[in-house]
């Protein structure tokens, strides 16, 4: 995953990345679901979608900040 400046950010590159994210987030819980039910590992593929998670957190309030 890419970092970004946060402080550089227009309200359309937030939804954009927030759109990313998502899309992420979907594909690689499938991944984690197909590996759980085939008894793989899943501790690396959890871990990214906590930090997606984080990521999506910190956007939505930066979006909040700006409507303010």
């Amino acid at each position: 995953m890419k970092k970004w400046v946060v402080s550089t950010l227009t309200k359309e590159e937030i939804l954009l990345k927030m759109e990313e994210l998502k899309s992420d987030y979907v594909r690689i819980q499938a991944d984690v679901e197909k590996a759980t039910a085939v008894g793989g590992t899943v501790g690396q593929g959890e871990k990214v979608l906590q930090t997606i998670e984080e990521e999506l957190r910190t956007l939505r309030k930066m979006l909040e900040h700006m409507s303010e």
